[in-house]
């Protein structure tokens, strides 16, 4: 698959089909999300895997579509603000890989911020300092929708003097 289809074609999964994800899949995954851009190769990024009664506690209101996994990407502590702020970027670059690696291999994902609300950090059990990148539901998609227009780049570009 050309990396820019894959960028253009990959959507937001919200309904899964009940086909089991093999462990191995997401570890391969989960390893290629690994090589995403990290400064000074700190691979900031820690996962959890997501039980049923975690879940259940979560209380997503779409139960995360019925994904048959769920994990979420957590960015480690760091020792400034300008370093939090690197390993936040970089942890979602890692997400990002993951949302394409599963995409190539015909599966999906729904990437959702709650994680990040105080009373879910504590329902993960999520340390002070680690910031929550996302909850990501994992499977094979029942639906994908249609891509929405996008805002022509163009339009975003600034040059500077």
């Amino acid at each position: 698959m050309m990396i820019i289809n894959a960028i253009k074609k990959r959507r937001s999964i919200k309904q899964f089909k009940s086909d089991p994800v093999s462990e191995d899949d997401v570890m391969s995954w989960l390893e290629a999300a690994s090589y995403a851009p990290n400064h000074r190769l700190n691979e900031p990024w820690e996962l959890l895997f997501v039980g049923v009664e975690t879940r259940a506690k979560l209380n997503h209101k779409t139960n995360f579509g019925g994904a048959p996994v769920v994990l979420t990407v957590l960015s480690k502590p760091a020792n400034s603000s300008f370093e939090r702020d690197e390993n936040v970027m970089a942890a979602a670059c890692f997400v990002q890989n993951f949302l394409l690696a599963a995409h190539e291999a015909g599966a999906g994902v729904y990437w959702a911020s709650l994680g990040a609300l105080p009373h879910n950090r504590s329902i993960l059990g999520v340390q002070d300092g680690y910031d929550v990148i996302g909850i990501l539901g994992v499977g094979y998609p029942e639906d994908v929708p249609m891509a929405k227009q996008r805002t022509a780049i163009a339009s975003k570009i600034t040059y500077l003097a």
